[in-house]
């Protein structure tokens, strides 16, 4: 684990303990497996999130996208009597193509990742609406889908699949950002570039890589939400979802600036997020203020990366300095 990662690991626990301290039913079976559940369902759009940030990008689409395949998977399934496991694969390629559309937007008309995906925002849930009319996608009343809604909203020995999911996906993003090339060669991106290029990193690949993982991510969460409220009202459905990545991904230590982070810290990222915001319900604060709190997070974020990498940068001058200073003025 990096230092952050420890550091943010101190903080969860003593955020938790505090919460407990202040209402002891945070700690109650049922409080936690629905916190359980939440930060299951949460994370996996923000390890999403992590994949494009690590190369300097943004995703500002994630809550569109999933109220778009929401609706469609629901639609399949409900009214037009597709089988699931069908269903379930054609919103995991609709989302893979979504990904290939923003990666080839970003590399080959070298558009801003901001501009792609904020028109993505606005196109997706404008589409989504358009396609419900404007009214809510959901299954009708006694709706029996036993096998779906145990893989997606079920537990197993008290633990929410949401969150078996979302470990497993993140063991998975683990290993492939820490311990192989493609992640190398991802962090390489994020941090400079042209640099990668002449290294003879294929960039254009790699991020267009960044942004199907994305997607994809993002389609498996679209389905856990879609079966968690069993409706989708798509003018609101996934709001702001976007920014509670940006949030868990800035807090595991994921530079807005790209080049460095780490799953571990986004992980505890999210469950610092579902925890205080757990801490909103339980002190009977308005839920408004959950925005609020998002926002405080990202701002505190952004400040310690800024005043990290500012420390690192003058430490590595002052070794500069130092390292010239003892070289001999005839050898410089």
């Amino acid at each position: 684990m990096h230092k952050k990662d420890i550091g943010l690991a101190i903080l969860v626990l003593t955020v938790g303990t505090i919460v407990t301290l202040v209402n002891p039913r945070f700690i109650s079976p049922i409080n936690l497996a629905n916190t359980a559940n939440l930060i299951g369902l949460f994370g996996l759009f923000s390890i999403a999130q992590a994949f494009v940030i690590a190369t300097a990008g943004i995703e500002l689409s994630i809550g569109s996208v999933i109220a778009l395949l929401g609706v469609i998977f629901i639609d399949l399934v409900a009214s037009h009597g597709v089988p699931w496991p069908v269903a379930f694969v054609i919103v995991l390629a609709l989302s893979v193509l979504i990904g290939l559309l923003h990666g080839w937007l970003i590399t080959r008309l070298k558009l801003q990742p901001f501009v792609v995906t904020l028109c993505g925002l606005l196109i997706y849930r404008g589409v989504a609406r358009f396609y419900t009319r404007d009214g809510t996608a959901g299954f009708t009343f006694g709706t029996d889908l036993p096998m779906l809604d145990y893989l997606f909203v079920g537990r197993t020995a008290g633990v929410p699949h949401s969150v078996m999911a979302f470990a497993v996906f993140a063991v998975l993003a683990w290993f492939l950002l820490h311990r192989t090339v493609f992640g190398r060669h991802l962090l390489a991106v994020g941090k400079n570039e042209e640099a990668a290029r002449y290294c003879g990193i294929n960039t254009k690949r790699v991020i267009v890589t960044a942004y199907v993982l994305c997607a994809f991510l993002t389609g498996v969460s679209a389905i856990f939400f879609a079966m968690y409220t069993k409706s989708v009202q798509p003018s609101s459905h996934g709001n702001f979802y976007e920014l509670y990545a940006i949030a868990a991904a800035v807090l595991g230590g994921f530079s807005l600036r790209g080049g460095e982070g780490s799953i571990v810290g986004v992980v505890l990222g999210v469950i610092l997020l579902q925890v205080l915001q757990n801490l909103v319900n339980l002190l009977g604060i308005p839920s408004s203020l959950n925005f609020a709190v998002m926002g405080a997070v990202i701002l505190l974020g952004v400040i310690t990366d800024t005043q990290f990498h500012e420390y690192r940068q003058r430490r590595h001058h002052s070794a500069t300095r130092s390292a010239l200073t003892a070289v001999p003025e005839g050898r410089r």
